[in-house]
C-alpha cells in the first residue's frame, strides 16, 4: 500500500483481507483475464457475461453483468495504473483513451501484497462526494465485493 491510498471515512469504501493460500500471481490472472474475471465478478446469482480488459493505462475496462430475470447492466472504465501482480487502478469517470465519463461515481485501487502464507487482499473505492460513498454503501458495497471476493479467492485457487 501507498502513501496515496490513505483512506478517508467520508469518501472511500474499504475491503481487506488476508487471503491463505493464494498468491497474488493468482489473483492477478483472475482479476486481468476477461475469461477468468467473468468466472468471479458479479455476486451469484447475477452473472458476468461479457469482459473487456484492455490491460494498459488508458486502456478499458469493461463488464456487463446480468441478473437472473434477463436485466443486463454494463460499465466500461479506463485504467490508471498497472503494476503487475500488485496493483490495479481504475475509474468509470474516465473512458478508455482517458475520455471524459458521462456519469462517474468511483475510482477503484486494487492491491495485493504476498503476506505470509498468501496475500494481504485490498479493494479501496473512492467517491466523489459522500452521497456517492453512502449510495454506493447502500447499494450493499460490502455484501456485494465481499460475495465477489469469496468468488475471487475460490476461482484463483483452481488457477494454481
Amino acid at each position: 500500500m501507498t502513501m496515496h491510498d490513505d483512506i478517508d471515512p467520508a469518501l472511500d469504501l474499504v475491503l481487506e483481507r488476508h487471503i491463505p493460500d493464494v498468491t497474488p500471481a493468482q489473483l492477478w490472472r483472475a482479476w486481468t483475464d476477461p475469461e477468468e474475471l467473468k468466472q468471479w465478478f458479479t455476486p451469484k446469482p447475477w452473472q458476468t457475461v461479457a469482459c473487456e480488459i484492455d490491460l494498459r493505462p488508458g486502456g478499458a475496462f469493461g463488464t456487463t453483468m446480468r441478473s437472473p430475470n434477463g436485466e443486463e447492466v454494463s460499465g466500461t472504465g479506463c485504467y490508471l495504473e498497472i503494476v503487475k501482480h500488485r496493483r490495479l487502478v481504475w475509474t468509470d469517470a474516465l473512458e478508455p483513451g482517458y475520455r471524459p465519463g458521462a456519469s462517474p461515481f468511483m475510482t477503484a485501487i486494487i492491491t495485493m501484497a504476498p503476506e505470509g502464507d498468501g496475500t494481504r487482499y485490498r479493494a479501496l473505492v473512492r467517491h466523489h462526494d459522500e452521497a456517492a460513498r453512502q449510495k454506493h454503501e447502500e447499494m450493499g458495497f460490502l455484501t456485494g465485493w465481499g460475495t465477489a471476493l469469496d468468488q475471487l479467492v475460490e476461482h484463483a485457487r483452481k488457477l494454481g
